[in-house]
């Protein structure tokens, strides 16, 4: 089977003419879960990183096995107020709102390359808000990976300045 096949889509959720992308079905089946991660370790190529950064929370479920895999250091970006050191953030907008997103100052040094993944790519705030933060405390973005690709949002337009973005799977 598929990575595709196992997501489950869902009409008009979370509200009226949307289209949800259910991966809870990926992760629930250990070879969809296998499958997804190394499918996203693959779409990063032969990109040379020092670190994993996973935005919450889904960026977290794809991003720490990826580290372990790959024998590289994860570095969580969190809502605003859940981390418990002196941290960067940047506010972005998302595809329902606005939001504040932070990562540990101390968690990326400068120079150091850094790749971003995440299970979503929609309007790509999320994306440019982590990516804006890495740069912001002099390390490199060398590469971002998504699950799901939402086209029709555009976001890949708002991350056009970073090199080798991918994505799984595209809708």
């Amino acid at each position: 089977m598929k990575i595709k096949d196992m997501i489950r889509t869902i009409h008009d959720f979370p509200k009226q003419g949307i289209i949800f992308r259910d991966i809870t079905t990926v992760l629930k089946d250990p070879e969809g879960l296998v499958l997804a991660v190394d499918a996203i370790g693959d779409i990063l190529g032969d990109a040379d990183y020092d670190l994993v950064l996973g935005p919450e929370s889904r960026g977290f479920i794809f991003g720490v096995p990826l580290a372990y895999k790959m024998k590289k250091g994860f570095v969580p970006a969190r809502k605003a107020g859940k981390l418990p050191a002196e941290t960067a953030k940047k506010s972005y907008a998302l595809e329902y709102g606005s939001a504040v997103i932070e990562i540990h100052k101390d968690a990326i040094k400068p120079g150091q390359k850094v790749v971003i993944v995440d299970d979503l790519l929609a309007t790509g705030g999320t994306a440019k808000a982590v990516a804006d933060l890495v740069t912001e405390l002099g390390a490199e973005v060398v590469g971002m990976a998504f699950l799901i690709e939402l086209e029709a949002l555009n976001g890949r337009e708002m991350l056009k300045d970073y090199k080798n973005v991918q994505s799984l799977l595209v809708y």
